[in-house]
């Protein structure tokens, strides 16, 4: 199996925030740490399943959908060759290639059915098979929702393993155990793009504060208007 870092980074912020969210409202409401920790574990692996097959069912189709584009490539290679010759001179014309140099270049890419049909469907179409299996990225979604996700329910698990009640700084822990996991989430896409890790962790955490405050404010409202 392999992973895929958008993936990942897409499914990390995601549960970081919808988890945050769950604590949010749990807390607002008074509910127990125990019903807390419940209900913040119920959304993890519900909602991040449910993310992963979408992102399953969105690879797939697009997956499916070359590969339909590349038979019909196919079929009017075999059928339509000179037509289909010509659309791949047009298309370097248009680059600016003239006389023999794009002759040469029309002569070398239709010489390879392969690469004829790679390039009408790159240059035509602009579809790019990337070689990723649907399985891969649901994957890479799911562990990221979960490993990441996990991490604004921790300050709970402790308050309910120590048998304490929930108080006016357990919103605070949400907070920072929140802030922890989107920082973090800048740290790894810092790492990967070889880009500085302060600072990709500081834009995700500022990005991520926009996301959480809005799913705290909108919780909030609904919860003052059902009392």
């Amino acid at each position: 199996m392999k992973w895929h870092f958008e993936d990942f980074i897409y499914g990390a912020f995601d549960g970081s925030v919808t988890t945050f969210a769950v604590v949010a409202g749990a807390i607002g409401a008074s509910l127990s740490p125990m019903i807390v920790v419940i209900l913040g574990f119920a959304n993890l692996f519900a909602d991040g399943f449910s993310m992963a097959v979408g992102n399953y069912q969105a690879a797939r189709a697009r997956a499916e959908y070359i590969q339909k584009e590349r038979k019909r490539e196919e079929w009017e290679i075999d059928n339509m060759e000179e037509s289909e010759r010509q659309e791949i001179r047009d298309i370097y014309a248009k680059k600016g290639f003239t006389a023999e140099l794009l002759d040469e270049i029309v002569k070398v890419i239709t010489s390879r059915k392969k690469v004829w049909v790679d390039t009408m469907m790159k240059e035509e179409l602009g579809l790019i098979e990337d070689g990723r299996r649907p399985i891969d990225t649901a994957s890479s979604t799911m562990f990221g929702f979960v490993i990441i996700g996990i991490i604004p329910l921790i300050p709970f698990l402790f308050i309910y393993l120590a048998g304490i009640s929930l108080s006016s700084a357990s919103f605070t822990y949400s907070v920072i155990s929140t802030s922890i996991a989107f920082f973090l989430i800048g740290i790894i896409k810092g790492r990967i793009v070889k880009k500085p890790l302060i600072r990709s962790g500081l834009i995700t955490l500022f990005i991520g504060g926009i996301a959480a405050t809005v799913a705290y404010l909108v919780g909030h409202l609904l919860a003052s208007l059902i009392k």
